[in-house]
């Protein structure tokens, strides 16, 4: 199954995920700490369409802060109500918009990650597919994509997957379930009571204090996105997953 074929799927497993819930689930707090479910949602709409020309104005405005333009967007479609959003979630689920150069990789880490973002603290039984799964972990472990801010946050980690056998890098371990182990290197702090080894501090104290890059450095990296070419293997899983 190739990677855009997932995200296709993923959108609708997303859109009946987001329609059964009732407006009280709706209006929780998710793992994605600054946003409840419905921004969420509104998160998950806010670039299928226009993606392209909407990312390029908002990285003009703002000196390429990709996180006040995510803030931003979703902000927008978040005034619309959560029914809307589930069916432009539907309708749109065939789009085609990535980061530019980065392959399909990062949006189907995107959804697989709010999909745990929503379903965990709401205590909804499921479990991510193992391959979507190792889609995501891997990516975030090699080349994340732009709008991904791991900076040097697995540097000298060792990631060990209990449950699926993945391993990444050397150093201080860090190992738990592939679920868990993902929220932890995205950032998410409620998975590190449930990971375990030497490094799991080390990866806690680096996403509490991130590294806060200034607007030439943001710039630049955003001109090293668009100048350079995508690594091969990158093209070759947004060709065919």
């Amino acid at each position: 199954m190739r990677v855009y074929d997932m995200i296709v799927s993923y959108r609708h497993r997303m859109a009946d995920l987001l329609a059964g819930l009732t407006d009280e689930q709706v209006r929780q707090r998710t793992l994605c700490e600054a946003w409840t479910v419905h921004e969420v949602a509104a998160h998950l709409i806010s670039f299928l369409r226009f993606g392209r020309t909407k990312l390029y104005l908002g990285l003009l405005t703002t000196a390429a802060d990709l996180d006040r333009v995510n803030l931003r967007l979703t902000e927008r479609e978040a005034a619309r109500p959560t029914g809307e959003i589930v069916e432009l979630l539907r309708r749109y689920a065939d789009s085609r918009i990535a980061i530019p150069r980065a392959g399909y990789d990062p949006v189907l880490t995107d959804l697989v990650l709010h999909e745990l973002d929503i379903r965990l603290p709401l205590g909804i039984p499921g479990a991510v597919p193992e391959r979507q799964l190792r889609v995501a972990i891997h990516h975030l472990a090699t080349k994340p994509a732009l709008g991904f801010t791991m900076n040097s946050r697995l540097r000298d980690l060792r990631l060990v997957a209990t449950d699926t056998g993945w391993s990444h890098g050397r150093g201080r371990l860090v190992r738990g379930d592939a679920e868990t182990l993902l929220l932890g290197m995205g950032g998410r702090r409620s998975a590190f009571d449930r990971l375990d080894g030497d490094g799991v501090p080390l990866l806690a104290q680096r996403v509490a204090s991130p590294p806060r890059p200034g607007a030439a450095r943001r710039l630049g990296m955003v001109l090293d996105v668009l100048v350079h070419p995508a690594p091969a293997e990158r093209r070759s899983r947004a060709a065919a997953g």
